[in-house]
């Protein structure tokens, strides 16, 4: 079992090296205009700067999106005919959902420890 993986795996290490500069330069070639020339430090952070300006300019329309959507949940919630057993069991697994990521989040930012903090 080992050495067939093994196998396997210095022929995939050998196709890559055939094949990915190849496969690289047709990347590049087929996004050229996606590239800024010359590249320079200027460049990188003249696009930064549009990249944060660009965001920054999005936020009332996603603001406004959001009052949209917690219009029509609170909406939602008012009609007693719209709760039926699948909504309550999507409602409650997003909620279990939204816990788990979150304490997968505080595990992560722990350091991958489940006693606590490194101090």
């Amino acid at each position: 079992m080992a050495s067939k993986l093994q196998t396997k795996a210095a022929q995939v290490s050998q196709f890559v090296t055939k094949n990915g500069s190849s496969y690289y330069k047709e990347l590049m070639e087929r996004n050229n205009q996606y590239i800024q020339k010359p590249s320079s430090a200027h460049t990188c952070q003249l696009l930064a700067k549009q990249l944060f300006y660009t965001r920054l300019a999005s936020i009332p329309r996603r603001y406004e999106a959001l009052w949209k959507e917690l219009d029509s949940l609170k909406q939602f919630l008012k009609t007693k005919d719209a709760w039926s057993m699948e909504n309550a069991s999507v409602a409650a697994l997003f909620g279990v959902e939204c816990y788990a990521w979150s304490w997968g989040g505080e595990i992560i930012g722990r350091g991958f420890t489940l006693t606590g903090y490194y101090v």
